[in-house]
């Protein structure tokens, strides 16, 4: 192929993609094309660069303009002290303790990456709100009041905000940006929605519905509910108060339904992986089927997902407990499972015992910071040694987040990013 050419063909590659077009190219020698996405992403997405890991835009070369100024800052919501607490990566001190609304639970990158929400969901009260934290200053706006924002996502198209109403058992999708109300989605055989993640091509989500141990699968084009999928629970799991010498011990499963918590897309697209507390390990879910495939144990109170920076491992937090107030000192840690074949790799238990709950990993991928849920601290995980570290905050964290983090734009939660 000439020069000139290459040139043409390059230039109607980036005037048919800026139209939402596929455009395949196939040059001489090359081993096969490249992969396809299942169906039409949803309109207005965002392309897809390599449908066998969705998270290749989310490496450290990868940050993007909107976040190059930001400071880098690691953001902890406690639940019971209504406060955020600022942490400086580079000193591990708290340099600022922000006052929001009333139970704080996850701090959320908007989809444009200039916000970082806050989300007050008031348990049993009715002043709930979303309070913005400015990234390149670090204070905080105005909050708006917004019935039960429990958690928070961003449609795929970067139309809507998803605010999770979980005691309303309702997904309320507003403006990103003023946070008016668009319209609603109920989930009533959700009990406990929560958590979510979005289909490689974007056109559906699934939510853990935490109290029917069920997942829920939405369409975002017809704006409705395809189904439910009740979670197979295993036969024997971990005791949540084990002796220190002996962290793996086990029981028979005498739990009815499973608690899900956390959920994430594998990098190809075609399975899920859900955080179970009661099961204490990962369900794996084939994402066109909707059937539930595997699982793999991995520790007490499982809860957060955390892909690494390479797509090629999932980080899952085990909060030590099978109850939603747990005790102090159980034991939690960390398993690391290898996204190829489903197998746990590493296992990083927490010094003295501890309750790893949520955040993510650092733009450079060498650090997983995690909440301590029981035991007001949060961890900094070294993701080549599994040694940790600690921080003192406020009394129950929740889901935290660092900033920046890299990728084009945020689906939600503590930084789903893509």
């Amino acid at each position: 192929m000439t020069s000139k050419k290459k040139i043409i063909l390059s230039v109607a590659s980036v005037a048919l993609a800026g139209l939402g077009v596929a455009v395949v190219t196939q040059v001489r020698g090359a081993a096969t094309p490249a992969a396809q996405l299942p169906m039409a992403p949803l309109p207005g997405m965002p392309p897809v660069p390599d449908p066998s890991n969705v998270y290749s835009e989310t490496g450290p070369e990868h940050l993007s303009p909107a976040v190059h100024d930001a400071l880098a800052r690691v953001y902890v919501p406690n639940l019971r002290s209504d406060t955020v607490s600022v942490i400086d990566p580079s000193t591990m001190k708290v340099v600022d303790t922000l006052k929001v609304g009333h139970g704080p639970q996850h701090v959320v990158p908007s989809y444009d990456l200039r916000t970082l929400w806050v989300t007050n969901n008031a348990e049993r009260r009715t002043d709930g709100s979303l309070t913005p934290i400015d990234p390149h200053t670090g204070k905080t706006g105005a909050s708006i009041a917004v019935d039960d924002p429990y958690n928070m996502y961003f449609t795929p198209d970067g139309k809507s905000a998803i605010v999770v109403a979980e005691a309303r058992r309702r997904l309320d999708f507003r403006d990103p940006r003023t946070m008016a109300l668009q319209y609603s989605i109920e989930v009533p055989k959700c009990g406990g929605v929560n958590h979510a993640d979005f289909s490689i091509d974007g056109r559906h989500a699934v939510f853990t519905c935490e109290f029917d141990g069920a997942l829920a699968k939405v369409d975002l084009v017809v704006r409705k509910v395809l189904g439910y999928l009740r979670l197979n629970m295993p036969r024997t799991r971990f005791k949540d108060t084990p002796q220190a010498s002996d962290p793996a011990a086990s029981e028979i499963c005498t739990a009815t339904k499973g608690m899900p918590q956390d959920i994430r897309i594998s990098p190809d697209g075609k399975r899920y992986y859900v955080a179970d507390m009661e099961a204490d390990g990962v369900h794996i879910v084939d994402a066109e089927a909707f059937k539930e495939t595997g699982f793999v144990p991995t520790g007490a109170g499982t809860h957060g997902l955390y892909p690494s920076r390479d797509g090629k491992r999932l980080y899952v937090a085990n909060r030590g407990s099978h109850k939603i107030h747990g005790p102090r000192h159980g034991p939690g840690g960390v398993t690391v499972i290898d996204f190829a074949t489903d197998k746990v790799v590493a296992k990083w238990p927490v010094p003295g015992r501890g309750s790893p709950d949520m955040g993510n990993v650092t733009a450079d991928g060498k650090w997983l910071w995690l909440s301590g849920r029981y035991d007001d601290v949060v961890y900094r995980f070294d993701t080549s040694t599994g040694q940790v570290a600690q921080v003192k905050v406020g009394l129950e964290p929740h889901g935290t987040t660092m900033w920046p983090q890299p990728g084009r734009y945020s689906l939600g939660h503590t930084g789903n990013l893509r």
